[in-house]
């Protein structure tokens, strides 16, 4: 494929965004930015359910996809620093209907599981006390009101609402060195293991636990969400590789500390529980080191959402910017951030809120509603982290075509020394697409509830994967159509 000139491929977004909204978002912003949204502890309850083999699927996961996803990221950003991300970078490789679909899967997943820390909320709130929060009407509610306070707040300046993710970040990741501690001083105080490390077979990864590898794969989605906001970096250079630096053995780091905690202190009994970490500090210190890590996860929670809704919607803000999307969707607020994306994305994630926890739960199952509302909403993230982990297929896919296509961008702008970028580019991609394709074949096989059968499971999820899919093509042929009539009547 020859070299093609850049002039050929330029966005309207990408020197709209430098113009108009404030240049303001550092190295240690983005570090934050990437640590809150890689880093859920609640997956490593998840991994414990296998006991040692959770570690070896999380060493496993970080080798062939955590890694060559941070690589492939950097030297993507590095060529194209602009706002969008892999919906930019995809219409660099690819042209703008694949540039729409991947990035339409990106935010189609990101309004979904916008829905995942308020309900995590309510969860946690469940286990304070029992009779908390017991219906779904009532869960329903709550999530509603976080969905719309974290409208309200992503609204605001960008600084503003940075300096709050900053604070509550750092905060949240207090929860790992407290468990980190907690276990060193079990230890010492000779408590035996809680699960067994000591034979080969505990660490092996058989069929019976091949889900815990989609659990490790889709804790590491997401490297490239971040860089949405690249427009509004500066220095650019420096900022991506500083945070993908720092914020990947962090991450990498917690991942291993929190998993090797509760296997060590509880074993079992934290599998599946996302109460595990406080319950864990209540049993090496007491009830008020669990309060302690509670507030800390609780900062997750409140958080986390507010980034979703401040980021994804930078998305629909490009995509209107280069005319995909109606011109509204694009408006900036006086605050200078994409106030209408950002009421339209909240209005999306009320919809399927109020769809999973108000009413299905009453329509097709009044005699158990809560039982039905659990098992809606882990179809519906199920099939939101599909196709989100399908969007991410997109991140090695760009690359390999841009190694052809921009030979000299890339020679300017390379990760690695010049003879060292190709061949290590080239390894990343191999098994990143392998192991993200084989996490998505887990998650469609392997049902995460097991109220929920086997041939349930791969129906409903992979169907609604599948509506999803639809959907964005059928948007891409459209905002494909639009962008062309569009370019046509200015031409005349």
């Amino acid at each position: 494929m020859a070299s093609e000139p850049l002039e050929k491929s330029k966005l309207t977004s990408e020197s709209y965004v430098p113009r108009t909204m404030p240049v303001q978002l550092n190295a240690f912003d983005m570090t934050a930015n990437y640590m809150l949204l890689l880093f859920n502890i609640t997956i490593s309850t998840l991994l414990v359910g296998s006991g040692a083999a959770g570690v070896s699927y999380l060493l496993v996961g970080g080798l062939v996809f955590f890694f060559p996803c941070a690589i492939v990221t950097a030297q993507l950003a590095l060529m194209f620093p602009h706002e969008g991300a892999l919906y930019n970078w995809s219409h660099k490789a690819l042209g703008q209907y694949w540039s729409f679909f991947s990035g339409f899967c990106a935010w189609l997943s990101g309004a979904l599981l916008i829905i995942g820390g308020p309900e995590l909320l309510v969860t946690y709130l469940q286990n304070l006390h029992s009779g908390w929060l017991s219906e779904p009407w009532q869960q329903g509610l709550v999530i509603s009101g976080l969905l719309i306070l974290s409208c309200l707040i992503a609204q605001q300046r960008l600084r503003l609402v940075q300096n709050v993710i900053n604070i509550l970040t750092i905060i949240y990741f207090l929860a790992v060195p407290l468990m980190g501690f907690a276990t060193l001083i079990w230890l010492l105080e000779g408590h035996p293991l809680a699960t067994s490390f000591a034979h080969p077979s505990d660490w092996a990864m058989r069929p019976a636990n091949f889900i815990t590898f989609g659990y490790a794969t889709f804790a590491y989605l997401s490297t490239e969400v971040p860089l949405i906001l690249a427009g509004e970096m500066a220095p650019k250079r420096e900022i991506i590789t500083r945070h993908l630096l720092w914020g990947t053995p962090i991450v990498f780091a917690s991942y291993l500390i929190t998993t090797l905690a509760m296997l060590i202190v509880q074993g079992g009994q934290a599998a599946y529980n996302g109460f595990a970490p406080v319950l864990l500090l209540d049993m090496v210190f007491g009830k008020w080191a669990g309060n302690l890590i509670l507030v800390c996860i609780l900062a997750y929670f409140l958080i986390v959402p507010v980034f979703f809704n401040s980021t994804f919607a930078r998305l629909l803000m490009v995509g209107a910017i280069d005319k995909h999307l109606p011109r509204q969707v694009g408006l900036l607020n006086r605050n200078r951030v994409p106030g209408n994306a950002i009421i339209f994305q909240t209005c999306v994630s009320l919809i399927f809120a109020a769809v999973v926890f108000l009413i299905i739960p009453y329509l097709i199952a009044p005699a158990s509603p809560g039982e039905f509302a659990t098992e809606a909403y882990n179809v519906l993230i199920a099939a939101a982290t599909l196709v989100w982990a399908l969007s991410v297929m997109f991140l090695f896919i760009d690359i390999l075509v841009c190694i052809f296509r921009y030979p000299h961008l890339l020679n300017s702008r390379c990760l690695f020394p010049k003879p060292w970028t190709k061949p290590v580019l080239w390894l990343c991609c191999l098994p990143g697409l392998l192991s993200c394709l084989t996490a998505m074949i887990a998650t469609v096989v392997y049902p995460w509830i097991p109220q929920i059968s086997v041939g349930s499971w791969w129906y409903l999820v992979g169907g609604l994967a599948l509506i999803c899919l639809g959907a964005a093509a059928i948007g891409s042929m459209i905002a494909n159509s639009g962008a062309r009539w569009q370019d046509l009547t200015t031409a005349e």
